[in-house]
């Protein structure tokens, strides 16, 4: 993994490199080994290098052609490379390395954007051609890896992190209204915005091409459950198939020139990857984990289990409240978002580990609740619709108890109506495009009450919400299967814009460590949404095909386990031990009125509230809205009132190519 930066002006000379070195320099994180820039004409590359794949300076990047008239910064990896060198090397192009990258330099000679649907991989890239003159952005098919730009006046400028494009002072510094209120919505902003004004994410398995007439974005690739097998096949042939895939995805991931470890939470999908790499590639696999001190949280038993049958070399990091409150202004600075949940600091911890551990990379199980419909909010959308056909029934909403036992467990009969009237609302809504989410988006969306009146939107309804997103929907999206239509929503907002950039991403290259994800491996992907819908929940069992698969292969007690999502502890983080001067500042009256963006009255009724309980018996929703607040506060002093808030650490002068 590495940091890329860049600058494209074609409306008029600018000296690029003082620029470009302090973009690469606040990524210093994501790239400690090397640093190199090329500029020429209208374009300047910066790049901050993590080696991976041929450890030698021949590897530093930007990297070149034959007669160097091509260019390029990548951030990623590249797993079917040595494949993909061998054809080009057939095709006579001659190569100086041996990295993946400058396999991406040859094949785009060969192929130019039709070379995306054949990269098996993660990645953030540009290439500059000097033939076209023209500058050629791509992000990786699910957006495992970063890439933001600004675009104004025939100048571009793009990175991996936003604080690099805030370097320059002609890039605005403030945060967007309407992107704060999808955050307030759905955990993340829709499609390209990000928190802050004119700056964008380029959109994952998409590419842009930059020239003088501007610039220009398309597609590539989109997950497309509209071939959903409806045939008669076994389920042991889609079993086989499943472990095939996965066993292929998990050896390609191995591929590293330094040692490659992986995470174990104790849940089903971390230990299939760990055990498939510990019977077939590695048998000497260092594993890591973390635990937590609330037993709440807690999933260390689980993982024990998985370490005594697998018997990897383990390590763990036990996360405590005090630890996420102390750690917190960091993993705001590495998010670069407002965030309503603390569950990223754990997951810094886990990483610093690994790093402390020599390690660089790291097997990771995300994106199978995703693809393989492993939330509750599949099963819910399930029951909903089931009850939906009878409303009155008094036996339908029942089922939800099977989903949220700890919310209904000793229940007395009032709470038991008001649990009801909750999950009923907007039950009969099954023509929405997004019904499996309405209810979610409903509850989280409460807290935009805190917004100031000032900082709100003109229209920040959930209709005009549910309306933006149903925009860029698939033309044939209502002709798939309702749990297929809540698959794609939650790959589309949830797991691309919070779990692989929030949890993913930002919190291992915040410990320069890069993450590797089987399950997201484009064909793993394309095969799952194949899969029937019955095999993916199996009456309410969840993830039901990737359980089978993963039978006689990971201990029972894991696959039979009850999912327990993956969460962190949250107010008694800031309130419940001692003073944290940045909590008393950030949510003070004084700085809730100076930042404007929240209402003063009710930030300063939830901090008493929090003050006096010290953090505990507060509801889910002002957990989250404390978390929200104090995180948006951070940002805004970081980013905007005190910036750069880290500056790093000193760092040499990058090397200039030529």
């Amino acid at each position: 993994m590495c940091g890329i930066a860049g600058i494209i002006n074609f409306t008029g000379n600018e000296d690029k490199q003082d620029l470009l070195t302090r973009m690469v320099a606040l990524m210093h994180h994501r790239g400690p080994d090397a640093s190199g820039l090329y500029m020429h004409g209208p374009v300047g590359l910066g790049h901050a290098r993590l080696s991976i794949i041929d450890l030698s300076s021949a590897g530093n990047q930007p990297l070149h052609n034959e007669d160097k008239t091509v260019w390029i910064v990548f951030n990623g990896e590249i797993f079917n490379y040595p494949e993909l060198r061998k054809e080009l090397e057939a095709k006579g192009h001659r190569f100086y390395s041996q990295t993946d990258t400058e396999v991406l330099v040859h094949l785009y000679e060969e192929k130019g954007t039709d070379m995306f649907p054949l990269l098996n991989g993660q990645f953030a890239l540009a290439i500059w051609d000097a033939n076209t003159q023209s500058l050629l952005l791509a992000r990786d098919r699910v957006g495992i890896r970063p890439l933001f730009y600004h675009h104004q006046n025939g100048r571009t400028l793009f990175a991996s992190e936003i604080k690099a494009l805030l370097v320059d002072p002609s890039v605005p510094r403030q945060l967007d209204p309407v992107a704060l209120s999808d955050v307030f919505t759905c955990w993340a902003p829709l499609r390209e915005l990000t928190p802050f004004t004119d700056i964008y994410q380029l959109l994952p398995g998409h590419c842009a091409r930059i020239d003088a007439e501007g610039l220009h974005v398309q597609s590539f690739w989109s997950p497309d459950f509209g071939h959903e097998d409806h045939g008669e096949r076994s389920l042991a042939d889609w079993v086989e198939e499943l472990r095939s895939l996965m066993l292929d995805a998990s050896r390609i991931r191995l591929r590293a020139d330094v040692p490659v470890g992986a995470y174990l939470s104790g849940g089903i999908d971390s230990t299939y990857i760990s055990s498939l790499v510990k019977r077939n590639f590695n048998n000497r696999l260092s594993t890591f984990s973390v635990s937590f001190s609330d037993t709440r949280f807690d999933e260390s038993a689980y993982q024990s289990i998985a370490v005594k049958s697998l018997k990897t070399d383990h390590q763990d990091v036990r996360c405590t409240e005090a630890d996420i409150g102390a750690l917190f202004p960091k993993i705001v600075w590495h998010t670069e978002t407002p965030i309503i949940r603390t569950a990223p600091a754990p997951l810094y911890m886990l990483s610093r580990l690994v790093r402390q551990s020599d390690f660089r990379v790291v097997l990771t199980g995300e994106g199978a609740d995703e693809i393989f419909a492993g939330y509750n909010i599949f099963k819910e959308d399930k029951i909903r619709r089931f009850w939906a056909r009878q409303p009155d029934s008094k036996e339908r909403p029942k089922l939800l108890e099977r989903l949220y036992p700890y919310i209904f467990s000793g229940a007395n009969t009032r709470s038991r109506q008001f649990l009801e009237g909750f999950f009923k609302k907007d039950l009969l809504a099954t023509d929405s495009p997004v019904y499996s989410h309405l209810l979610r988006w409903h509850n989280t969306s409460q807290l935009k009450t805190f917004l100031a009146d000032s900082f709100r939107p003109t229209d920040d309804s959930l209709d005009s919400f549910v309306g933006r997103f149903c925009e860029t929907l698939p033309e044939d999206f209502m002709r798939w299967s309702p749990v297929s239509r809540a698959q794609f929503t939650e790959i589309n907002i949830f797991l691309s814009n919070y779990l692989l950039s929030s949890q993913g991403d930002r919190m291992a290259m915040a410990n320069s460590i890069e993450g590797r994800f089987p399950y997201l491996d484009h064909r793993v992907i394309e095969f799952a949404c194949r899969v029937p819908r019955r095999f993916r929940i199996h009456g309410l069992d969840e993830k039901f095909l990737l359980k089978q698969a993963a039978r006689n292969v990971i201990p029972g007690e894991l696959v039979k386990r009850a999912k327990q999502p993956y969460r962190a502890p949250i107010s008694r983080c800031f309130f419940g031990y001692e003073r944290l001067d940045y909590v008393e500042e950030m949510l003070s009256e004084e700085q809730i009125r100076a930042k404007g963006y929240f209402n003063a009255d009710k930030v300063g009724r939830l901090v008493a509230k929090c003050r006096n309980r010290q953090g505990s018996l507060l509801s889910e929703r002002e957990n989250m809205a404390l978390v929200a607040i104090l995180s948006t506060q951070l940002l805004d002093q970081q980013f905007i009132r005190d910036f750069p808030a880290y500056e790093g650490e000193e760092v040499s002068s990058p090397v200039v190519y030529d």
